[in-house]
Parts: structure tokens; C-alpha cells; sequence
């Protein structure tokens, strides 16, 4: 009987002891995974990051550049507009976070631009973590200093006034000077042309010269515009005016070979819906 009391004894101390070895190992994984949520969170928290107030772009600087040159020194018809606004926004949209956007405004003097927006996406409150951040709060500083003042810019692409000149290269050439050769080597660069493409200057203007690039070579435009795209990819969306003695695929072939010859990326060339 003795021996049957010990027996059942030690069975007794040997179960409380797996027990406690199981829940011991089960508070550990517990405490184990509140260490490394709470870790998590802290990072989370720590590698946000730090916008400036004002263009709402990162204090270490922007990842990309969109650079946006609208050619308003003529008007565009209202078809024309509305296809307009449609690619605008559709590639406003396409900024990533943390990208920068710049627009841009030609006018008829050369290289004299009106930057009509600078800022950064700073992502809406969709993307944000609400353990984190203040979803509803990020979501009105990207409406209010991203998305409401580009949906305005939008709205006036067709109120452009007549100009006597239209000074598309230079104004190419300011946009790489003060948008993207400030910028880190790596840093993807886009630049949208929306303009009928029609480069008129004292220096070479289609209307005289044509569109042939052996004339603008020879021309004092070539110096004088010259501007280095080194990793520029550059897009155009060109208006079309009625009785324009140019063919569409002549102007694409002679602003792709300008392009490629400042060492650009030609990256397509749209031609827009309608007639101005």
C-alpha cells in the first residue's frame, strides 16, 4: 500500500510539473509577441516620415520628380481641354508618395515660367496606419495641400490667352535647370509637355524653318536650348490646331530626336483629342 502512495505521489508531482512547464512556455510566447508588437508599433512610429509644412514634401527630399509644362500661350478648345484634364489628373494620381510634382506655366517670354504648384504626395489617409497616425487628419492635409489645388489647376487648362511667341525649349530647358538637376543621382524624372509643339522663337521656328531637325542643327536655337535630360524621361500631349500645315508624326519625330539628342528618354507622344 506504501509503495502504491509513492507511486501515485511522484505521478502527481510529475504532471503538476508538465503543467507548469507548458504554461510557462505559453506566457513566454505571449510576452514574446506583446515585446515584439509593441516593438513593431515603436517603429512604425519612428520611421514615419518628416514632411516639410509647406509643399508637404519629406525634409530629406522628395523620391521622384514630376515636372508638368502646360502650354497656355494659346487657348485650347473644349474637347481638347477636357481630354487635358483627364491625362492631368490621371497622372496626378499616379504620383507616388512622397513624389514631388511641379507644374508648370509657359509663357511667351523665354525661360520665363509661372510655377503654378510645387508640393508632394504625402499619401492619403487610406494608406495610413491608425496605430500610428491620425487617419481623418492625413487624409484633409492631402486633400487640402495636394489634391484641392492640382483639381484646380486642372480646371483652368482651357483658359490660355494668345502669345507671340512659344518658347517650348526654353522653358524645357528651365524646367531641368531649377526642377530636376538639383536632385540625387537615382531619383526617377518625369516631364509632361502639353503644348501644341509648335517651337517658335527668334532663334528657330517651325513656322519658318519647318520641323526638320538638319535646320534646327544648323540653327542658333541648337546652343542656345541646349540643355542636358540625362535620366529625363519626357512625355508629350500635343494639341492639334485646324489647317496645321504640320503632320502630327513629323512633330513627334522631330521633338523625339531633340529629346534624345540632350540625352533625354523619349517616353510616347499623345496626340490629344479635338481641334484648338
Amino acid at each position: 500500500m506504501a509503495r502504491n502512495r509513492r507511486r501515485s505521489s511522484r505521478s502527481r508531482k510529475g504532471g503538476f510539473s508538465t503543467g507548469a512547464v507548458v504554461a510557462t512556455i505559453a506566457l513566454s510566447a505571449v510576452a514574446l509577441a506583446m515585446i515584439g508588437a509593441f516593438g513593431w508599433l515603436k517603429y512604425q512610429a519612428m520611421s514615419s516620415v518628416s514632411l516639410d509644412k509647406a509643399s508637404l514634401c519629406p525634409t530629406t527630399g522628395p523620391t521622384s520628380e514630376t515636372a508638368i509644362l502646360l502650354d497656355v500661350t494659346d487657348p485650347i478648345s473644349g474637347t481638347t481641354s477636357l481630354d487635358l484634364k483627364n491625362q492631368f489628373q490621371r497622372l496626378v494620381y499616379g504620383v507616388p508618395v512622397n513624389g514631388a510634382i511641379d507644374v508648370y506655366a509657359l509663357t511667351e517670354k523665354e525661360g520665363e515660367l509661372e510655377r503654378t504648384f510645387h508640393g508632394c504626395n504625402p499619401g492619403s489617409g487610406d494608406l495610413t496606419n491608425e496605430w500610428t497616425s491620425n487617419p481623418k487628419l492625413v487624409q484633409q492635409r492631402w486633400e487640402k495641400g495636394f489634391q484641392k489645388p492640382l483639381d484646380e489647376i486642372a480646371g483652368k487648362l482651357g483658359s490660355g490667352a494668345s502669345g507671340e511667341f512659344s518658347p517650348i525649349m526654353a522653358g524645357i530647358q528651365r524646367i531641368n535647370l531649377e526642377a530636376f538637376q538639383p536632385l540625387p543621382a537615382g531619383i526617377p524624372k518625369t516631364l509632361y509637355v502639353a503644348s501644341d509643339m509648335v517651337e517658335h522663337t527668334a532663334a528657330f521656328s517651325s513656322y519658318r524653318d519647318g520641323v526638320s531637325i538638319a535646320k534646327f542643327e544648323s540653327s542658333p536655337a541648337r546652343e542656345k536650348f541646349r540643355t542636358s535630360l540625362d535620366g529625363v524621361q519626357v512625355k508629350v500631349l500635343a494639341f492639334q490646331r485646324p489647317g496645321q500645315k504640320f503632320k502630327m508624326e513629323d512633330l513627334a519625330a522631330f521633338w523625339k530626336s531633340w529629346v534624345e539628342k540632350n540625352n533625354g528618354e523619349f517616353a510616347g507622344f499623345t496626340r490629344l483629342e479635338g481641334l484648338e
